[in-house]
């Protein structure tokens, strides 16, 4: 067997030898694993102590959605102030003479656009949802919202 251990003379049964119980009492004796391994008996003989400690435990909770996917409901978002931060550094110089900035906002990783914060300069946002008040808000400030797929 390879494997490092302990040194015999340093284990702490030395100092035991000669006293008959070795310190760990004559009545109840030291065997294995008295209440079982883990989390044997929660809800038999360790049961008290789960339902002190860790109610809730055992059990379920809810309706079971069977054949659930992550990707219908991933939905990341963007508020109305970072817009002006999505804008590229050669977009604002290329935007003279009338024309506007594009955001798309599923290139920087957003798929609906909430409403949280101001806009000062016109844009073209491109989103895939956009919410009611995001909506007034980019259109006050002279811009347009395109839905896409």
């Amino acid at each position: 067997v390879a494997f490092c251990s302990m040194a015999t003379r340093n284990k702490k049964n030395r100092k035991s030898r000669g006293h008959v119980s070795a310190g760990k009492g004559r009545v109840g004796k030291h065997r294995k694993h008295p209440s079982g391994r883990g989390n044997a008996g929660g809800q038999h003989h360790h049961r008290i102590m789960m339902d002190k400690y860790h109610p809730g435990y055992f059990g379920k909770v809810g309706m079971r959605h069977y054949h659930w996917k992550r990707s219908p409901v991933f939905c990341p978002i963007k508020n109305v102030d970072s817009l002006a931060s999505l804008v590229r550094p050669g977009d604002n110089e290329k935007a003279t003479g009338g024309k506007v900035p594009v955001v798309d906002l599923t290139n920087h990783g957003g798929f609906k656009l909430l409403g949280k914060g101001r806009i000062s300069q016109p844009l073209i946002v491109k989103a895939r949802f956009v919410s009611r008040i995001a909506e007034k808000k980019v259109k006050a400030a002279g811009d347009t919202v395109v839905l896409t797929a």
